[in-house]
């Protein structure tokens, strides 16, 4: 057996199974649903995953630089009912 195999084997504790997130804890942190994660990771759109023989596994730090590279929408600055009628103004004018 590998010494990576052995690492996560369950006979030594299993410390390295325990940091891996199960496909439920995952799509429970993300609010979606277990057929959503499954279809993502079909697709290759959703986070990074490991096989574990039959069983599939997330790393929290995957997980979290996949949230990170997501895109974002707005621009931060507020839009005020004021500055939307004046752009309606400025434009029927």
């Amino acid at each position: 057996m590998s010494p990576s195999i052995r690492s996560i084997h369950p006979k030594n504790g299993g410390k390295y199974m325990d940091a891996l997130l199960t496909e439920v804890q995952v799509s429970e942190k993300l609010q979606v649903s277990l057929a959503c994660l499954r279809r993502w990771r079909l697709r290759g759109e959703g986070p990074q995953y490991l096989k574990v023989g039959p069983l599939v596994r997330y790393r929290t730090e995957d997980i979290e630089g996949w949230i990170a590279k997501l895109p974002t929408g707005g621009n931060g600055h507020r839009f005020t009912v004021r500055s939307a009628m004046r752009s309606k103004l400025a434009i029927s004018a």
